[in-house]
């Protein structure tokens, strides 16, 4: 099916699109080529994603098309969701079950509370270091790439913050569990840490994100179904999108009258009577996007991302 929908070349020439579209990215698939596959059905002029999965993951993956990309940077610093399984006793190269075994111990008879309380451990600020199978770069080489030249270079600890992770599942020395993690969160460094933790190794079998920020999973579209309203008509597939609003749906909104679009536009500060400090989402009183301003000063809100139709 997916090579199918990698063929799928539309000859109409390329439309301007804009809003976001909820991908339920597929099992063994990169997030570009599922970027690539959704573009090319949708047949848009430019499009972005919002944070890679890795291949063997699955799940929600924001798709921004024409000029929600201004504001993908916004879903790409939201917190995550993630259902995970981890394997207990056998720890791999990169983490997951994709890579090479570098060890293999016994796994205590643990019971649900012991594991709880070593997932507890995680919860919170701390400091994590990404791994070498991942698409940071280093002198401009992706990190993965020279994992697989077995060349190992020092990687800076990065802060991230756990908010909650629960235990679903524990048998069959299989733990399921749910995390809400801040941006910049490795599962399968998480995942390592915990088979650490536990003195027995681990690396993650199953992993599917479920939320981005204020998105869930109950609007995701698989691949195969965004195809066949393709094959309706490209107004039933755009019924798909949400509005560019929804990625900034938490900033405060400011209210600004024409004139005052007028001079955002034109890259001047405008005034306005507010107590919200930092980003707000800017609208008409019709309620028609504009941005995404921040307030500098008390009133003061300068023009950070603005949207053109034109």
């Amino acid at each position: 099916m997916i090579k199918n929908l990698m063929k799928n070349e539309n000859k109409i020439p390329k439309r301007t699109v804009n809003g976001i579209l909820l991908l339920d990215k597929p099992l063994n698939l990169s997030s570009n080529t599922a970027l690539q596959i959704v573009k090319r059905l949708f047949n848009a002029k430019k499009a972005g994603h919002t944070g890679s999965l890795d291949p063997l993951a699955t799940g929600l993956l924001p798709i921004c098309f024409g000029e929600a990309t201004k504001f993908s940077q916004y879903l790409l610093d939201a917190d995550k969701t993630y259902l995970v399984k981890a394997q207990l006793g056998i720890r791999t190269k990169t983490g997951d079950a994709e890579g090479e075994i570098i060890s293999t111990r016994g796994v205590s008879d643990f019971n649900i509370d012991a594991i709880k309380h070593a997932l507890n451990l995680f919860l919170g600020a701390s400091e994590q270091v990404p791994p070498m199978y991942s698409a940071l770069k280093f002198q401009g080489q992706p990190l993965y790439k020279l994992a697989r030249q077995n060349i190992e270079v020092e990687r800076a600890k990065r802060k991230i913050f756990i908010s909650r992770i629960e235990l679903i599942d524990y048998k069959n020395n299989i733990i399921e569990f749910s995390v809400d993690c801040s941006k910049g969160t490795y599962i399968r460094t998480l995942v390592d840490d915990l088979g650490e933790q536990l003195a027995c190794g681990a690396h993650v079998i199953y992993l599917r994100r479920t939320a981005v920020g204020r998105f869930d999973s109950s609007k995701m579209s698989t691949p195969e179904e965004i195809k066949n309203l393709a094959e309706i008509n490209l107004d039933e597939l755009d019924k798909l999108l949400l509005p560019i609003e929804e990625a900034i749906a938490h900033m405060p909104i400011s209210i600004v009258n024409a004139e005052q679009v007028y001079a955002l536009r034109c890259g001047q500060a405008i005034f306005l009577d507010i107590l919200a400090s930092g980003l707000v989402n800017l609208q008409t009183q019709n309620g028609e996007f504009i941005g995404v301003g921040e307030t500098v000063e008390s009133g003061k809100i300068i023009p950070r991302r603005l949207v053109s139709y034109n």
